[in-house]
This record gives structure tokens, sequence and C-alpha cells, in this order.
């Protein structure tokens, strides 16, 4: 395949502002669900520029968007880029938008320039990357490996609407997912281009980096009981208080993960709840989420033990009792070594410099390497901002990642 030198940035992203007007909350905001009338307008428009850049155009019964711009030869499998355009509640523009569109830009500039390639590329939106509106995510990605199960379909959103339904209303058909499960001869390889959505590119004033793993996050619920009592008539030395054990739990995690000096390791309690819930009530007990995430599987998983080891002493300490119930288990994932020495190939015949690097966060790449080699593509976060409106990343930063996402393309198509 021709090697092409340049994109055509202002068409990108003038792109992006534009779908960000679809779900628009105040000036930078954007609230866009997945299976949603919302979501309907924002795959309308972009099938629109996918059929532009020469693409057929179809959605498989997981909700996926799924463009293809055919081969000289159909029997080989397919290169696919690909994330996704749902966003968190009142999320920013950028987030997984920019690999949807960067990746119609990487067939708009092989079309526009009449470029002959023997393998298909695919560019697929994933549905409901965030989870935001059935309390789960990456359903797109894991429903293409076949990774969805009766209970996934079972889901419910905050108005009681299932998420058979939410298909149903797309237009497809639940009950024939199965038929659109991906196999590994179908796909070479999958490239994911996403913002950084944290502040090491923006400290190390670079403009992309290359993936090299993704964190596996676990998510553990911990309740720690102890004995209700008055607020007042209850003295201090014969309390026997969840809330202060939870407390010196929380600390105990955040000691735990700070020893670790890779710094990939990192554990996090957002969720917390006492019960009863009253304002002069000693609780009985206390229920909170840790989300911990590490790319080395053994190192997280030690850390989770010495984490309920801590807890069981620190209630022995102070008569209280603790269960900890496992909700989720992921397994980290490593970027093929292939795919990450073609894009670094790629950056360095472009001269950006672009620095290996971890992603913390979960993508639709960590589904996709169960059935295929993958590589990402992180674009500088502005102030290392997401999901929020303030979330920013430059059209020049955004040019540079998929200049090297064009090159790697043209890489693997001849390879």
């Amino acid at each position: 395949m021709e090697d092409i030198k340049k994109v055509n940035a202002d068409r990108l992203f003038e792109r992006i502002l534009k779908l960000a007007n679809i779900g628009k909350v105040g000036d930078a905001g954007t609230h866009r669900f997945a299976l949603t009338n919302i979501d309907k307008e924002a795959q309308t428009l972009v099938t629109k520029w996918m059929e532009e850049a020469g693409m057929k155009v179809r959605n498989d019964d997981f909700g996926n968007l799924i463009g293809k711009k055919e081969g000289r030869d159909l029997d080989l499998p397919s290169i696919v880029i690909g994330s996704h355009i749902d966003t968190v509640p009142n999320g920013g523009r950028f987030d997984g938008v920019i690999g949807v569109l960067g990746g119609i830009e990487v067939v708009d500039s092989i079309n526009i320039n009449e470029v002959q390639h023997d393998y298909s590329i695919e560019v697929i939106a994933f549905c409901d990357e965030e989870g935001s509106r059935f309390s789960d995510g990456l359903f797109g990605s894991r429903g293409m490996v076949g990774l969805i199960s009766t209970d996934d379909l079972k889901a419910k959103d905050e108005s009681g609407k299932s998420r058979f339904e939410a298909l149903q209303d797309m237009g497809l058909n639940p009950k024939k997912i199965q038929k659109s499960v991906r196999n590994k001869e179908e796909i070479k390889c999958f490239l994911e281009m996403h913002i950084e959505q944290g502040p090491y590119l923006e400290e190390q004033n670079k403009p992309i980096g290359i993936v090299e793993g993704i964190a596996g996050p676990s998510w553990l619920k911990i309740r720690i009981e102890g004995i209700a009592g008055h607020a007042g008539t209850v003295p201090m030395n014969l309390r026997r208080d969840p809330m202060v054990g939870a407390s010196e739990a929380v600390v105990e995690i955040e000691r735990i993960c700070k020893s670790d000096l890779t710094g990939s390791l990192v554990g996090t309690v957002g969720k917390i709840k006492a019960f009863p819930n009253g304002k002069n009530v000693i609780p009985n007990a206390v229920e909170f989420i840790l989300d911990i995430r590490d790319i080395d599987l053994k190192r997280k998983n030690d850390s989770i033990q010495q984490i309920e080891d801590r807890i069981q002493y620190i209630c022995k300490k102070r008569k209280l009792n603790a269960s900890v119930e496992k909700l989720q288990e992921v397994e980290p994932v490593k970027c093929s070594t292939k795919i990450v020495n073609t894009l670094q190939e790629s950056n360095e015949e472009l001269n950006f410099d672009a620095p290996l690097m971890l992603s913390g966060a979960g993508h639709d790449s960590m589904y996709m390497s169960q059935i295929t080699d993958v590589g990402m593509i992180f674009v500088r976060s502005k102030d290392g901002i997401s999901h929020n409106p303030k979330e920013w990343s430059s059209k020049e930063d955004i040019e540079k990642g998929v200049l090297v996402l064009l090159k790697t393309v043209h890489k693997l198509a001849d390879s």
C-alpha cells in the first residue's frame, strides 16, 4: 500500500466538535448514553462520514457500528480500528471519539488518494463502552468476542428498561447476537487511539504515547460490622465503631498502593455507605468499594491479600467483623509486541518521540486482545482531565496520533 504522508486535520477536528453537539450539555459537556435516541442520532452522523470514506456500513446485533473499506483480497482478515462514541454523564468531547473519527480519517485519506490495499480495513464504534446506562462497561467489545451472558441482556437502566429492549428499540435483534461474534480468522489486528485520560504525557511534554499494556481492575466490596449506638451516650472507649475501622482501612489501602515503586499499582475508594446512615447514630456497618488496578497480575493479587490481612488485623484490634466480596476481576492485558514495535517504527519515522506507557483505564482493546493482536496510541489530555466538560486534546496532537495510526496501517497492510 502506498505511503500517505498527511491527513486532513481540520476536517477531523471539525467532525469531533460537530459530533459533540449531539447530546451537548452546557458549553462543552456531552451526555450521550448508548442505545438511546441521542446515540442513534450520533450513529447516523458517523455512518454518513463512514460512507463518504468509501465504507460499507452496518450495525451488528450488539449495537456496534461497523464501517468496512474492502481490500482487493476478501479472503484476508481485516485490519480493524476502533473505539467508542458513548459518554459518561456530562462527559467530554474527545475520549473514545478520536479513535473512531481518527479511524475514519485514516480510511478517508486512503480513499481520497485512491490507494490500493489487499487487506480490508474496518472502523468500529463499539456500543456502550462507558457502561453509563446499564452500570457495566465494554458491552460491544465483550459481545464481539463472545462474552455476553443472558444477565447482561437483562440489565436495566434507571427507568427499568432492559438492555434487551433497548437493543430492540435500535432495530436490532438481541436473540441473534451469536451471529455477531467474530473469530480470530476474521481480524488481523486491532488498533485503538484514545485520549490518555491522565497527566503523564503532559508532564513529559509529549503529544502522543504508545501503550505497552492495560491494567486490569479488581472491584472489591468490603463490609465492616460493629455495634450501633447513640452518638451522645456511648463512651469513646466502649465503642465498636465500624466507621473508624473503615477509615483506618482506607488509609492502609493508600499506604500499600503507594509502596509500589513502579507507580502502576493504584487503589481507590470512591463509594462508601454507612448503615443506618444517621447523623447522630454510631453505625452498625460500613460498606465501601475498592477499585484496585495494576498491569502486573501477581503484584495486584499480592496487594489485595495484604489489604485483606490488614483489614482483618484492624477489625480484630477494634473488635469488629469484616467480609470481602470480589465484584469484578479483569486480568491485565499486554499489547502485542509486534504491534507495539510497528507503532514505534511509525513514530520514529515521523519524529514524534512518543514514549512507551501503560494504561490505567480499561478500553475495548482489553477484550479484543482475546481474538487478535492489539495496539494503542494515547493522545495527550490537557491537564490530565477526562470524563469532564473540560476534557481537551489539541488538533495538532490528534493529528500526530492519526498519522502514526495511518503509517502503522500502511505497514501492517503490507506485512
